[in-house]
């Protein structure tokens, strides 16, 4: 099967040719990211791009399934093929653990800016032994006993992160904290661990960029080509002691910003 080219491009003085689906699709994000198409529009049916364009059906499916893989459009069956909505931008704030005594928030509510009853969790909780990266990541032995805590996180309706948070099983067996009926907890983790005599001093943070597994992309509801946003985030007692590790938590990566603030001395 031949492949319809009639796009050229210029590189170094070279001419190279160009996919027509690879311009078709390029001509589309154009009018998605200017807003012709906003999100919720519908896009023409499959005859009347294939008619608009001069190409075939099997040029159209490619850029369109190109655009899916973005996550800029979706097809839903008997509603045709939209315009995803957006997302906000949501800013990370460094000071985002600070809590407030009383109020019944966590850092992920104050990320997104929602109130206690537009936020759900899903959640599912399973003991489990240290393998040798959450052993170095605990500073524990390999072996050693966790609680596992898997969580989606929602705004109203929307999951936007996703983790997986481990603690001792020495510290929670038998206490609240071990049960998920009471997720989601007021003050999140380090509201947890205070009701458990545990003071939390420190919280380190590291991240990395990369795209997301199917399972990612199926739970945030975003394309296969939408980078997502990995972190690894550990507690620290005023002992010294690792007592959680959150690794990783994940969110999409094109509308998340983390914001750091470093004093300095003069």
């Amino acid at each position: 099967m031949c492949t319809q080219i009639d796009a050229i491009t210029w590189n170094g003085g070279t001419a190279v040719a160009q996919p027509e689906y690879l311009r078709i699709a390029g001509e589309l994000r154009q009018r998605i990211a200017s807003g012709q198409l906003a999100p919720g529009d519908q896009l023409p049916t499959l005859p009347a791009l294939c008619a608009s364009y001069g190409v075939s059906e099997t040029t159209i499916r490619n850029a369109l399934r190109l655009l899916a893989t973005e996550g800029l459009i979706e097809t839903r069956a008997r509603a045709g093929t939209r315009v995803r909505p957006r997302p906000p931008i949501h800013r990370m704030a460094a000071d985002r653990y600070r809590s407030t005594p009383g109020a019944k928030s966590t850092p992920y509510t104050r990320d997104q800016g929602i109130g206690w009853s537009e936020y759900r969790l899903d959640k599912r909780f399973e003991k489990v032994k240290a393998n040798a990266e959450l052993a170095a990541l605990f500073e524990c032995e390999v072996g050693e006993r966790l609680l596992a805590r898997h969580f989606v996180f929602y705004d109203n309706d929307q999951a936007t992160q996703m983790s997986t948070s481990y603690v001792r099983w020495s510290d929670v067996a038998g206490t609240p904290v071990a049960d998920p009926i009471n997720e989601p907890w007021p003050g999140g983790t380090r509201a947890q661990l205070g009701s458990l005599g545990i003071r939390v001093t420190a919280i380190t943070e590291s991240f990395t960029v990369g795209m997301p597994t199917e399972l990612e992309a199926a739970t945030l509801r975003i394309g296969g080509g939408v980078p997502v946003l990995r972190y690894t985030r550990r507690h620290i007692s005023d002992t010294g002691r690792i007592v959680e590790v959150a690794h990783p938590i994940v969110r999409r990566g094109d509308t998340t910003i983390v914001d750091f603030r470093i004093d300095l001395e003069d």
